[in-house]
């Protein structure tokens, strides 16, 4: 494993520390990090989304994301892209994303959601 991947997997399990406020479930799990690019020298630059694009919430919720980020010690700098496309659906989240939503709220938004699409 290079030392960029290792760094990636150590971003990914703190990311896995950052809650969007409104819902119980970590920004890793809900799929809102489109991408992680981590240089040489230990600059990572991080695309990411949110739920919906007019959610009150979104520069607390980026910022809480470059700090967990910079708390670790061989990240140099942290830079957060806030992208829109492709939009975020229930289908972008891991099998524990679900599975916290569902604890939260009692049912499976995946399931919802296809069900809504027609699908």
């Amino acid at each position: 494993m290079s030392g960029s991947e290792g760094l990636k997997d150590k971003i990914v399990n703190v990311l896995k520390s950052v809650y969007d406020p409104e819902i119980p479930v970590n920004v890793w799990d809900l799929g809102l990090i489109y991408d992680i690019k981590v240089s040489d020298e230990g600059d990572v630059n991080i695309k990411m989304t949110l739920t919906a694009p007019g959610c009150p919430l979104a520069w607390m919720i980026v910022d809480f994301v470059k700090a967990a980020v910079k708390s670790i010690k061989e990240v140099k700098d942290v830079n957060v892209e806030l992208v829109w496309d492709p939009p975020w659906t229930p289908l972008r989240m891991t099998p524990e994303g679900r599975e916290q939503f569902k604890k939260a709220y009692g049912y499976d938004i995946v399931e919802q959601y296809l069900k809504y699409e027609g699908r």
